[in-house]
Formats: structure tokens, C-alpha cells, sequence
């Protein structure tokens, strides 16, 4: 095996470890606040907020100490956490093929609002839309890889969401629709539609324009989550059979669909979770 196989594969032993654990290989020279052991004693530093994983603090003097000599602060894919992530994205460019569970969540009808909205008070409502549906995610230890337009896509790994994570991603997605007034006493305050899926994909570091590094999440069962999406309609939440296999979901309550998704030659089955308005 040459050099460039030998790099490659020991850059992706790190993503898997790192992604499924949370954690680095036992024979990884990672810094010492790095390590799971040393957690507790990150945890005595001063002072909250701080990491929901590793404990580290964002504010007082321990927040300060680390941001001065380590480069730690908030995660800007989710700021429940720090940015041990990117740091390592930026130094370990690469990554691993992975079962994950995307979420995707979509503004209904978006087009026409903007239409009929003045500007002002349509860049509230959507400020409004990003920082509720996100903040689930925050709270769900997910990533949020990108806002676009009208829509946010994140996705849950098991090292931080945990083994369960479709399930994770279906309870995110109820709690986000509650967030958006659905299921509720009065009508929600802006209509969206949830594609939730699980599948293998590959996560890892890209570069983007400029130089800067990003995690994201390529193939096909990204693409499916986005079709998903697009087909759930206002306060639906529109879940893949895989997704529902893997959360150990009953059906009870959702109407099962067999799907032609764009660019897939066969049907996809899914279910269909209808939040009451």
C-alpha cells in the first residue's frame, strides 16, 4: 500500500472513530481536553454556557483560555457545541461512508409569500423560521449543515446524536413543527414541510470558495431526503420506510405512501406523519 493509501486510510479510521464515538482512536495523539477521560475535569472549569459534548466553557476565564491558546469557541454548525469539529475538518481533510438520519425542512409556499409580504417583515418571518427550526436541532446535538433560501438541512451522527439517532431525527422533526404552531391552540405561524431519512452517506470535510472548510454530507440518500421534502406537504412530516425501520416506529397514525421520486428509478415507500393544525 503506498504513502497517499496509508494517509487516506488513517484519515478515514479518524472520521469513522471520531463520528460514531465522538471520540479519537486510542493510538491518535489528540490534545489532552480532547480526550472523553478528561471530561470531567473540563466540566469543573469555569464557566457556563459550554459544550453539551465536552464540557468546554465558552465564557469566564475558562472560555477565554481556551479560545487564546486552543482555537475553541462555539460551533457555528451548532453552537450547543464547540468547534472541535470544524477544527478537525480543517486539519483532516477527508472522511467516511455512514449511516446517518437527515432532516430537512422546508417553508411551503415561500415564493408567493415573498411575493405578497413587504421586505422587511418577510426577512423577520424567515429569521423567525431559521432560528426555531435550528435551535432543534441544536438541542438534538444535529449538525446544520446549510440555511438556503427557504429551507434548512441538517443531519445526526451517532457519536453526538447518539446509536438512536432516527429516532432522534423524527422526534427533532415533531418538535419542530410544534415550534412552528402546529399542534397548538391557534394556527401555525408559517407552513412547512419535514423529509426526514436514513441512509449511508459520505461526511466529511469540503472546500469551499475561498479556502474555507466545511463538513458536509454527499449521495444519494441526501438527494432522497431533499425529494422527501419537497414532497411534504404544509405540517407534514414525510419519513423514509428506512428511517421508520430503524427508529422502530409504528405506523399508527401515518398514512403509508409509495413514492416516484425525481432521478429515482424505483419507488421509494415512506410514511406520512400529519401534525394537526
Amino acid at each position: 500500500m503506498n504513502e497517499e493509501k496509508v494517509q487516506d486510510e488513517f484519515i478515514r479510521s479518524l472520521w469513522h472513530t471520531y463520528l460514531t464515538t465522538g471520540d479519537f482512536p486510542d493510538h491518535f495523539h489528540a490534545t489532552w481536553f480532547e480526550r472523553k477521560v478528561f471530561r470531567p475535569l473540563v466540566r469543573a472549569l469555569p464557566k457556563s454556557p459550554r459544550c453539551d459534548i465536552c464540557y468546554i466553557p465558552f465564557e469566564g476565564l475558562g472560555g477565554r483560555f481556551f479560545k487564546g491558546f486552543y482555537n475553541v469557541e462555539r460551533s457555528k454548525m451548532n453552537p450547543h457545541l464547540c468547534n472541535l469539529c470544524e477544527n478537525f475538518a480543517a486539519q483532516y481533510h477527508g472522511g467516511v461512508e455512514l449511516e446517518i438520519s437527515m432532516l430537512f425542512v422546508d417553508v411551503r409556499g415561500s415564493v408567493t409569500m415573498a411575493e405578497r409580504t413587504p421586505l422587511a417583515e418577510y426577512s423577520k418571518l424567515m429569521n423567525r423560521f431559521y432560528h426555531a427550526a435550528t435551535e432543534e436541532f441544536y438541542r438534538s446535538h444535529g449538525f446544520v449543515e446549510k440555511l438556503i433560501g427557504d429551507e434548512v438541512a441538517g443531519f445526526f451522527v451517532p457519536g453526538f446524536a447518539g446509536t438512536d439517532h432516527a429516532r432522534v431525527a423524527f422526534d427533532t422533526g415533531k418538535r419542530i413543527m410544534r415550534a412552528m404552531g402546529y399542534g397548538g391552540p391557534s394556527r401555525p405561524w408559517i407552513p412547512v414541510g419535514i423529509g426526514i431519512n436514513t441512509g449511508i452517506v459520505y461526511v466529511g470535510s469540503v472546500n469551499t470558495e475561498g479556502g474555507v472548510v466545511d463538513i458536509a454530507m454527499l449521495g444519494d440518500a441526501v438527494n432522497t431526503t431533499a425529494r422527501l421534502t419537497s414532497l411534504a406537504g404544509a405540517g407534514e412530516i414525510l419519513i423514509s420506510e428506512s428511517t421508520r425501520s430503524a427508529a422502530g416506529l409504528k405506523t399508527g397514525g401515518m398514512e403509508s405512501r409509495s413514492l416516484k421520486l425525481k432521478g429515482k428509478s424505483r419507488k421509494v415507500e415512506a410514511w406520512a406523519l400529519r401534525m394537526s393544525k
